[in-house]
């Protein structure tokens, strides 16, 4: 056998081993970063299940013993969580909506309509959103007290519609520049006109983008706390993070109550992420690659 003959087999030979060891390292590190991420909510649903006794001893376990639903109990009979559910529920929602079909509008407008300055005007979008929220809260209560916005639904949403609509119109942006040109006229050919484009061309076309920006902002109002503690004093309009930031007083933190109330708000956010996992996915990379 010659040398270069010996050399080819013994690639061909070491190529198996070196495959094995890479997929062990991407298994090794993906476990690595599951634990990393999950433990948090392991230990919170743990701590919900476990009495206030074992809460405070000086050795934490996970695993509860005694098993309890009382925090759950307290949560939703004494403190009431379902209100704030259901306002959270309300504004998120409307958020989301009214977001979406501002923000895709927008998107379709700056990237399929012949408009001067886009770039420009993306810019201003953008830079809307780098205020820091702290700096908003006192012009924003000041504008909502003289409009007798304050303590409404009304006021959260118009706030987070402002909050969040320029990631969803970024994101949007991005995806609509990675749909072929071509398309659009196709469409025009056939008689229709832009808004008949934006409707039944380009958004059925957007199903991922549009799942990606709708999760992105209800997960955003759904766990904003500032401007909902600012413009909110009573539970028929508080949200969730405010309600269980009322739940602690001033000589006892209820750590079994919090956890249980933060494992109730959580999990629908798990929940959705699981069902459009592949939406999500496929509207966060697709929006990367212009073709």
């Amino acid at each position: 056998m010659t040398r270069s003959a010996m050399s080819a087999a013994t690639t061909t030979s070491a190529l198996p081993g070196k495959g094995f060891l890479r997929r062990a390292l991407l298994y090794a590190g993906a476990l690595m970063i599951l634990l990393w991420s999950a433990s948090p909510f392991v230990w919170q649903f743990a701590t919900s299940f476990q009495l206030d006794k074992a809460l405070t001893s000086g050795t934490p376990v996970l695993i509860p013993d005694p098993f309890t639903w009382e925090h759950y109990y307290n949560v939703f009979v004494e403190k009431q969580l379902h209100l704030y559910v259901l306002n959270s529920l309300i504004v998120s929602l409307a958020t989301t909506f009214l977001c979406l079909a501002i923000g895709s509008l927008a998107a379709f407008a700056l990237s399929r309509l012949d408009i001067r300055g886009r770039y420009g005007i993306l810019m201003v979008i953008l830079s809307v959103s780098m205020f820091p929220q702290i700096t908003l809260v006192g012009p924003l209560y000041i504008v909502a007290s003289a409009l007798q916005l304050l303590d409404t639904s009304t006021a959260l949403i118009l706030v987070y519609i402002a909050l969040v609509l320029p990631l969803v119109t970024w994101v949007m942006y991005g995806y609509f520049e990675t749909l072929p040109r071509e398309i659009d006229e196709a469409a025009r050919m056939d008689g229709l006109h832009a808004i008949g484009i934006y409707w039944f061309i380009i958004l059925p076309m957007s199903l991922p983008s549009l799942v990606t920006t709708g999760l992105l902002a209800f997960i955003t109002a759904w766990n904003e706390f500032l401007f909902a503690l600012a413009f909110t004093s009573n539970i028929d309009h508080q949200t969730i993070p405010v309600g269980i930031a009322n739940f602690t007083n001033l000589y006892f933190v209820p750590w079994g109550d919090i956890a249980a109330a933060s494992a109730i708000v959580t999990a629908p956010l798990i929940l959705l992420v699981l069902v459009f996992q592949r939406h999500i996915i496929e509207g966060l990379t697709q929006g990367g690659i212009k073709e």
